[in-house]
């Protein structure tokens, strides 16, 4: 198989899987007193700090949650609550035209359920939210603002959002900015303090850590209402018993994702460059989205005029190559990306589109089989368009 598709998740680390399998052999609950259990909330702490000091935090500003998805929602649910609660008046809740499911849809249904009221920042051809746009949007009236929300880098098109200016706006009007950090840890240098973000989620199974392990990265002084109420672990932000093998998986990911950070870009990068020569060499008409410079380093985001990309993708799946057409949380569904739409594309062009993602276990080889595949399976899937018009 050629494996294309690193942006919805990637192989899990034999690191990774040596820590998690020698701590699953290990008995006590990180929340008991007694031996066993220290021993575990010992492993806990280790694995906090380490996740701190990768990603230029402190540790009791890390709190452990089961992946990006809850971190979200712990973010946008949790810091409208705090907000809108001390201050009824604050009901907005700006996020990114171009946001992950994962966020766009807890904003959805706070407008939906509890009053707020979700706003769209728009976007450039690109995918990027300017500095400006986020300002207008503020001062349409700054004291009705519950929080901002706009990912590190997109999921789909693979563009990097200036993040450290658009939360030096924020921070002027005084606004918590989260940011979905799901796609740059690991890609990008991810630094929680320099940034000046108020929130940042991550997740272990984009960077070769295990599914069900994650954070959000949360400044001290900050509170968020509770999405899960029990026995209060992680700052009483986030109660649950926690998972010491997935976390101390996670702690070894992430310390690897950041170490490796520099190298990693640079041969992703290398071959995403080929990757696009080889697939215009046979396809001259193809033509890339997202931002050419500010980008993913493993991201090629292409449409293909003429092909639906849902059958474009059915077919290279069929040779034994598998690459999406956006987001997996999404896959299935009939309908063109919104993230696509956003930027400016027509509904056909969002409908003709697939990403390829590339990771850590990306090989040249699996470029040249793209290379050979793709221009035939563009063929048929424009002479089987043309046959149902």
């Amino acid at each position: 198989m050629v494996y294309l598709d690193h942006a919805a998740t990637t192989v899990t680390r034999p690191e990774v899987i040596a820590d998690m399998t020698e701590e699953f052999s290990n008995l006590g609950n990180a929340s008991s007193l007694h031996g066993p259990g220290r021993r575990a909330r010992r492993v806990v702490e280790e694995a906090r700090e380490g996740i701190a000091d990768a990603l230029g935090a402190a540790p009791n500003e890390v709190i452990f949650t089961s992946g990006g998805t809850e971190a979200n929602n712990l973010a946008i649910k949790g810091l409208f609550w705090a907000r809108n609660g001390a201050d009824p008046a604050r009901r907005r809740v700006l996020l990114s035209a171009v946001e992950h499911h994962a966020a766009l849809d807890p904003a959805m249904w706070l407008a939906g359920h509890q009053g707020a009221v979700h706003e769209e920042i728009p976007v450039d051809g690109f995918g990027r939210v300017t500095p400006e746009a986020l300002r207008a949007a503020i001062e349409r009236d700054p004291d009705d603002v519950a929080l901002v929300s706009v990912m590190w880098a997109n999921n789909e098109v693979g563009t990097v959002q200036p993040v450290a200016e658009l939360a030096a706006v924020a921070s002027e009007y005084r606004v918590p900015f989260h940011t979905d950090a799901v796609q740059a840890v690991g890609a990008e240098p991810v630094d929680f303090a320099a940034s000046g973000v108020t929130a940042l989620s991550l997740t272990g199974h984009k960077i070769g850590g295990p599914v069900g392990a994650g954070a959000l990265l949360l400044a001290r002084g900050v509170d968020p209402v509770p999405l899960v109420h029990g026995g209060g672990q992680e700052r009483e932000v986030r109660s649950g018993t926690l998972t010491t093998p997935l976390l101390r998986g996670l702690a070894t990911a992430v310390d690897m994702a950041v170490n490796e950070r520099d190298d990693h870009a640079k041969r992703l990068a290398e071959l995403r460059d080929e990757l696009l020569a080889r697939v215009r060499a046979v396809v001259p008409d193809v033509t890339t989205n997202g931002d050419p410079d500010h980008r993913l380093p493993g991201n090629a985001h292409l449409s293909f005029p003429g092909c639906e990309g849902d059958a474009l993708l059915m077919l290279l799946d069929a040779e034994g190559i598998a690459c999406s057409t956006g987001s997996a949380c999404s896959a299935g569904v009939a309908q063109p990306s919104h993230v696509l739409l956003a930027m400016g594309a027509s509904e056909e062009t969002a409908r003709s589109s697939l990403r390829f993602s590339l990771g850590h276990g990306s090989q040249r080889a699996d470029i040249v089989a793209l290379g050979e595949a793709i221009g035939p399976a563009v063929e048929r899937a424009r002479a089987a368009r043309s046959k149902r018009r």
